[in-house]
C-alpha cells in the first residue's frame, strides 16, 4: 500500500500526527507550562509564522475578518482571563503595564468611560470589531 512517506512506520506516522493536533488545529503554543514554549525570536530576527504565506487562510470564523482575528487575539494577550470585570481606566492600566504595543494602547482609549466589560469580545466590539455569529 502506498502511504506517500516510507521514512517510518504506519504506527508512528499515527503517533507523530497526534502528537502535533493540537498545534495543527490551534495554531499556537499547546503547552500548559509558559517555560516549555519556545524563545521567541530576536529582535533583530524577523517574525517567524506558521502559515509564512498568509495567516487564518480558511481559519476566519463568519462574521469576523483575518484584520478582526488577529487584532482581537493581539488585544487579549495583554489582557489575559482573570482581571474582569475592569472598566476602561481599569483596562488601560493594564495594557500600559503589560507594555502593549501603541495601537492596542490606543484602541484601549477609545473604550466608553463607565461602561464594564467581562471579556474581551465585548471589549473588541466597543471598539468597533467585529465578532464571529452565534455558535450553536
Amino acid at each position: 500500500m502506498e502511504r506517500g512517506s516510507d521514512k517510518v512506520s504506519v504506527k508512528l506516522d499515527e503517533q507523530m500526527k497526534h502528537e502535533t493536533q493540537g498545534l495543527v488545529r490551534s495554531g499556537r503554543s499547546t503547552h500548559a507550562e509558559e517555560w516549555k514554549d519556545p524563545e521567541p525570536v530576536g529582535e533583530d530576527q524577523p517574525d517567524a509564522d506558521l502559515a509564512p504565506e498568509g495567516t487564518l487562510v480558511g481559519g476566519v470564523p463568519e462574521g469576523m475578518s483575518p484584520d478582526d482575528v488577529e487584532g482581537r487575539a493581539e488585544l487579549a494577550s495583554f489582557l489575559g482571563k482573570s482581571a474582569y470585570p475592569m472598566v476602561r481606566t481599569q483596562i488601560l492600566d493594564l495594557v500600559i503595564e503589560r507594555n502593549a504595543p501603541e495601537r492596542v494602547i490606543d484602541l484601549v482609549r477609545r473604550l466608553p468611560a463607565g461602561t464594564q466589560f467581562h471579556n474581551a469580545n465585548e471589549i473588541w466590539t466597543a471598539v468597533g470589531g467585529s465578532v464571529e455569529g452565534d455558535r450553536f
